[in-house]
């Protein structure tokens, strides 16, 4: 595999809410992102996973785009976002956006319209039904919500406000890529593509995750935005294994650089208990058996491994499986000598 410079990377994550407020509203943003440039640098940062800082009504933190070509308010202006481009790569720092495109917000202008003219073209970037079969939602509740201006249902597999989008139609794939060569051509360093797993869905026949045009939808959005640049691209997939992930990052296979997999994170979770319940013994044997899979399974030549302990839906290591109050910062260093000494 020729060398990438992604492959030696330290990628930071910044959720801009609590980053750094730049104006004392209480509220982190980009302005303040900027102005810790110089601090990212001295820790030895390749790049920055900016967490969505889009046009949003933030019923699920940004997670609901109603403008995928603006910035919301709240964390100042594409003026902002511009200089922060710029100015991390003076300090040689990518900054690299976070893609979701699996769904909108009900915001959006596509879905004002798909409600408003069910005879429009924007009413097929949707996905409707008259009737909903018994899928739920992994916010809880059904997958599928009434309109009444329109008389059908449509689907959300997070919440009611972000509907999902139907990636069978054309025009909006191309919509979609349209989109992202706009924030290329803005010189940002890749995408983390958000539940990138389910875009492929067949809800008629109950497939979520994995379906059957997944992989020629990211080969086409490859050949159509960033398969001849330099960019880091990753797909967050929550039920990879090593066999699934040569799929997304095979160079041969020309689609994404690596994926987000969760086997580790598995290791957290308590059988039989809520979500957030977690497990605070940590089975040593079992985490060195995961990261041996990885790390011998997904090869050089095939794939990436991209490493990781926690990110914006998960606490952080240390307060789990460490010791946050006496030994935090041993703790710490522990856990990243562990990531940082291994191949991805």
């Amino acid at each position: 595999m020729q060398e990438k410079w992604w492959h030696n990377a330290v990628v930071y994550q910044v959720y801009p809410k609590s980053f750094m407020d730049s104006n004392g509203d209480g509220i982190g943003d980009l302005p303040g992102i900027t102005s810790k440039l110089d601090y990212l640098a001295k820790l030895g940062i390749t790049a920055i996973w900016l967490s969505p800082v889009y046009d949003s009504p933030m019923d699920d933190n940004g997670y609901d785009i109603a403008d995928y070509q603006a910035i919301a308010a709240i964390f100042g202006t594409m003026e902002d976002m511009d200089q922060l481009i710029a100015e991390a790569k003076k300090r040689d720092i990518r900054i690299i956006m976070d893609l979701v495109v699996n769904h909108t917000s009900d915001e959006h202008a596509w879905f004002v319209e798909a409600c408003e003219n069910p005879d429009s073209p924007e009413r097929n970037y949707y996905i409707w039904r008259d009737e909903p079969n018994d899928l739920d939602s992994i916010f809880s509740g059904s997958a599928w919500e009434y309109d009444e201006k329109s008389g059908q249902y449509y689907l959300h597999f997070f919440s009611k406000k972000q509907p999902d989008l139907n990636w069978e139609n054309e025009k909006l794939r191309q919509k979609i890529y349209e989109m992202m060569n706009f924030w290329i051509d803005k010189g940002i360093g890749g995408f983390r593509m958000d539940v990138i797993d389910m875009i492929g869905k067949i809800p008629d026949e109950k497939v979520v995750n994995n379906g059957p045009m997944l992989h020629p939808y990211l080969k086409e959005m490859n050949q159509a935005t960033f398969g001849n640049q330099d960019l880091l691209t990753v797909g967050e997939t929550w039920g990879a294994t090593p066999e699934i992930a040569k799929l997304y990052s095979d160079p041969k296979g020309q689609e994404l650089s690596m994926v987000f997999q969760f086997e580790h994170i598995g290791l957290q979770y308590q059988e039989g208990q809520p979500k957030w319940h977690y497990q605070k013994e940590l089975n040593i044997a079992k985490l060195k058996e995961i990261f041996n899979k990885w790390q011998t399974e997904l090869g050089v030549e095939d794939g990436w491994n991209s490493l990781f302990w926690n990110n914006h839906d998960l606490p952080r290591i240390v307060s789990i499986w460490g010791n946050d109050q006496e030994y935090r910062e041993k703790s710490a260093k522990a856990f990243a000598i562990l990531l940082h000494l291994m191949r991805g």
